[in-house]
């Protein structure tokens, strides 16, 4: 448990790109990408689905959509701009996954939420909501050891994490309890689930990171 909360780097691996910039990346290496992307969509589903809680940064779409007239989709898009400016000063590099990220998460959401069950009881909702964050723990460690460019918000993580040292489970909770703060602050819904995806999905993409270096 404790080996979670040291983990301070994406590993490179023998399948990873030898850079974000690469546009004709190895087979192996879109594959990894791609499987990665789909289960983290699967895991954001799951966690929609089970209805005990949005994901903090949509708390905070919905906190800002409340005193704007953006929808909340909008306001995600809006949120995911600034955050890739806030990539300049930390020398983030995007990439293929990066875009991808974007379109084929999206596409899972849609997809998994037609078949997905929606959980009536309040324990089956929670069991549902930790099944999707650590999903989107083990996703995140997949695709970010591609190396072919995270997503707005893995980038941060990443970010912040080069430029303090700190362990990427420190950061990841240290970024998502304060976006849930200020989402709370401007109005936006918590729930058990919000709070279980704040808390745990550090923990749970540090664990992803020890997967893939153990397994993949």
């Amino acid at each position: 448990m404790l080996k979670i909360f040291s983990v301070k780097s994406v590993p490179t691996l023998q399948w990873s790109s030898p850079t974000p910039f690469s546009l004709r990346p190895r087979l192996i290496t879109f594959f990894y990408l791609n499987l990665g992307l789909v289960l983290f969509g699967l895991g954001e589903a799951l966690l929609i689905a089970g209805g005990a809680g949005v994901s903090p940064w949509t708390v905070l779409a919905q906190g800002i959509a409340g005193h704007t007239d953006w929808s909340i989709g909008f306001t995600t898009m809006i949120i995911s701009f600034v955050i890739l400016l806030l990539w300049i000063p930390l020398k983030q590099k995007p990439g293929m996954g990066t875009i991808l990220n974007a379109l084929i998460i999206a596409f899972m959401i849609d997809f998994s939420l037609e078949l997905l069950p929606y959980p009536q009881t309040f324990l089956w909702q929670i069991m549902q909501t930790m099944i999707g964050v650590l999903i989107v723990g083990i996703a995140s460690g997949i695709y970010l050891s591609a190396n072919l460019g995270p997503g707005p918000r893995d980038g941060l993580m990443t970010g912040l994490q080069a430029w303090t040292g700190m362990p990427i489970a420190n950061i990841r909770i240290a970024i998502e309890i304060t976006v849930v703060a200020i989402g709370w602050y401007l109005g936006g819904v918590v729930g058990i689930g919000t709070l279980i995806f704040a808390f745990g999905v550090g923990p749970c993409v540090a664990l992803g990171i020890l997967f893939v270096k153990r397994f993949l």
